[in-house]
């Protein structure tokens, strides 16, 4: 069953994707759900699991918990109504982003979209209206010129973070908190856009 439907008269809805390991009590994904929280939109968290262990560069494991994510994604997300929605916000993080973006676009959905580290399978579904984030020293996706192309490509502004990893973080306490606040102010004015206006390629 899809958590926190509360407010079911609300008129903005927020989708959150989560990672493989990265959840929605960690940073990025916490603090972006407090931000549209504030912001009245209904939060609604995608959870998926049973994961294969030691995923990274195993192509078959990845396409497996790729399937394993996304069908319990439909599966949540079968009893939403989305006409009844003026904003559709999708906030996604790592394999996130991919099941994000293909539910966004096999069901045709109007939703802008804030990507944290993206992969390179996300950009064979990512289009229309978002922002994405990207760590430098990130090693589940190490192409950064496969991610900058990609971002350049649909058309959406991408955000680098300079030795960050998977999380967006470079082992420097005081660094992170840096680039956390930045993440977070630039999700935040994001939401604060009009739909339709896009952000300029970063």
């Amino acid at each position: 069953m899809m958590e926190d439907r509360k407010m079911l008269h609300a008129k903005k809805i927020a989708v959150l994707f989560p990672g493989v390991g990265y959840t929605f009590d960690r940073p990025l994904l916490y603090f972006a759900a407090k931000l549209a929280e504030k912001r009245g939109y209904e939060i609604c968290r995608v959870s998926y699991g049973n994961f294969p262990k030691n995923m990274r560069g195993d192509a078959a494991k990845m396409q497996a918990a790729f399937d394993s994510a996304a069908a319990e994604a439909r599966e949540i997300l079968s009893d939403v109504d989305w006409g009844s929605y003026t904003e559709i916000l999708f906030i996604s993080k790592s394999i996130g982003t991919i099941v994000a973006a293909e539910f966004r676009k096999a069901n045709g959905i109007r939703a802008r979209s804030i990507s944290y580290t993206p992969m390179r399978h996300t950009f064979l579904f990512a289009e229309g209206e978002g922002i994405m984030f990207h760590g430098t020293a990130d090693p589940w996706e190490p192409d950064n010129a496969a991610v900058e192309e990609g971002c350049r490509r649909i058309g959406q502004p991408l955000y680098l973070f300079e030795g960050a990893n998977h999380s967006l973080e470079t082992g420097d306490v005081d660094t992170d908190i840096v680039n956390l606040r930045r993440v977070m102010k630039l999700t935040a004015d994001f939401m604060d856009r009009p739909a339709g206006k896009r952000v300029a390629y970063a």
